[in-house]
């Protein structure tokens, strides 16, 4: 009898594991996305700020990151941040990463943009998700905010994490898969 339970057992946790949903790939709007990279930020190199996970279309290069192709960015944080201070450091950001005409060109998209961020707590988690044709949804906790439209805007947007000048290098190229 004992050896039924345990054979039931085993069969039961192979089913639970073998049906579990591949966490390392999503797909949005019938395109798939392959996870490229997994990182931790640390503010002044030891404060855990929040971890990260960038989703690029299967078949893409770290190179096209910040190309018109779908891309999702995921971060969660470690701690509250107020939404407006979301707002400051990425037009920041932005602007280190941007030529002067094509930030006047986004303004008014960064400016809606940065309008939707909401303050965080510890294990909130935001999303960026890039669809062509569509524009960059930002995202709450799997809530939409609203989308921006532009291609323009979207590689901006994600050169605050991907760019020349990103927020954190070391992040960087852990999201690209670039350790």
């Amino acid at each position: 009898m004992k050896h039924i339970f345990y054979i039931t057992t085993i069969l039961i946790t192979i089913t639970l594991f073998s049906s579990t949903p591949n966490v390392s790939a999503a797909e949005i709007e019938g395109i798939r996305l392959k996870i490229q990279g997994t990182g931790l930020l640390r503010y002044l190199g030891f404060i855990k700020a929040y971890v990260g996970a960038l989703y690029l279309e299967e078949g893409s290069s770290p190179e096209d990151v910040l190309s018109d192709k779908p891309k999702r960015l995921e971060v969660e944080y470690f701690h509250a941040l107020k939404g407006e201070d979301f707002g400051v450091t990425t037009d920041k950001v932005i602007a280190k990463n941007t030529d002067a005409l094509t930030l006047e060109k986004i303004r008014p998209q960064i400016d809606y943009h940065n309008s939707l961020y909401e303050d965080v707590q510890p294990g909130d988690r935001y999303s960026l998700t890039y669809i062509p044709g569509r524009g960059t949804e930002l995202a709450l906790n799997g809530k939409t905010k609203g989308i921006i439209k532009g291609a323009d805007f979207a590689s901006a947007l994600f050169s605050m994490w991907l760019g020349e000048s990103p927020m954190n290098e070391p992040f960087k190229k852990q999201l690209l898969g670039l350790k």
